[in-house]
Parts: structure tokens; sequence; C-alpha cells
């Protein structure tokens, strides 16, 4: 688990808008504090020096997340070993 950033604001469309220490990868899952799930990183956009991420929420009232940090758990994506025949 990783720290993500500080929540900015809640989009129109309900996802939370984060300014983000390291850029995490799409489909990262984002728990809070208490180690509850809120979301997943959906998008990744401004510069690269200081990145923002899009975070499709998961949770009833998002808003209620603004101004606290939120934390990543990396996905588990397997790579594929091949086989030399």
């Amino acid at each position: 688990m990783q720290r993500l950033g500080l929540v900015l604001h809640i989009s129109p469309s309900q996802n939370i808008i984060l300014k983000v220490e390291e850029p995490p990868k799409i489909g990262d899952t984002v728990v809070d504090e208490d180690l509850r799930v809120v979301g997943r990183v959906f998008d990744i956009f401004g510069p690269v020096s200081s990145p923002y991420a899009v975070v499709r929420a998961t949770t009833q009232k998002p808003e209620k997340l603004v101004n606290h940090k939120l934390y990543v758990i990396p996905s588990k994506r397997r790579k594929e070993k091949r086989k030399n025949e």
C-alpha cells in the first residue's frame, strides 16, 4: 500500500480528483485511512512533474473524502510466461 495523494474535489460525475505524489496505474484499487475501498484509478492527467488522478468512486458519498489522503493498493496483474518449446 502506498500513499496516493490528497482529494481536491468531486467532479459533477461523482469522480474523485486527487493531486498525486506518484502516478498509480490505471485500475489500481484506492482505499481511505481505514482501508475501506473508495474506488479505482480511472485516469491520470496533467503535467508529468505534478500529476492528478481521477478515481471512479464506489462509495455512496464521495464528497466526505475532500481534503483527506487516499492510498492505493497496486493491482496484481500477472505477466504470462512463455514456455520455450
